[in-house]
């Protein structure tokens, strides 16, 4: 997407929230791996945007569920990928969790987020378990 088309999609977003209304952000924590606790520490990533106003878009947790793609496929994987990032064109912002590290998938939303002009921040959830 071109970076006029950018402004524009993002100009249209600001346009229909409403005053106090929740931040639109990407959510980045890892996937792969052992799936089981990154998709347990993603969903506290969540949680934390929620409590803090954010509204994540969260493709990882999404895309990857049974019947919607399959993330041990490349070519899925790469559809699932671009598909969460194009929600940058509405995105005020790129929050990456990193707790677990930087996976290659966070890494590329990153690169991404920065290319495009989107802030990104990074977080921690300092009382997570898994």
């Amino acid at each position: 997407m071109s970076g006029a088309a950018i402004e524009i999609a993002r100009a249209e977003a600001k346009r229909f929230r409403s005053p106090g209304s929740r931040r639109l952000v990407i959510l980045e924590s890892p996937y792969a791996g052992d799936i089981e606790k990154n998709v347990a520490y993603a969903r506290a990533a969540m949680r934390d945007c929620l409590a803090r106003g954010d509204a994540p878009a969260a493709s990882h947790l999404l895309y990857t569920q049974p019947g919607v793609l399959d993330d041990g496929e490349p070519e899925e994987r790469a559809r699932g990928i671009d598909a969460g990032l194009a929600w940058g064109a509405v995105a005020s912002a790129t929050v990456v969790y990193a707790d677990l590290g930087i996976s290659r998938g966070m890494a590329e939303g990153i690169a991404r987020a920065e290319a495009e002009g989107r802030p990104v921040e990074y977080r921690r959830l300092e009382a997570w378990q898994s």
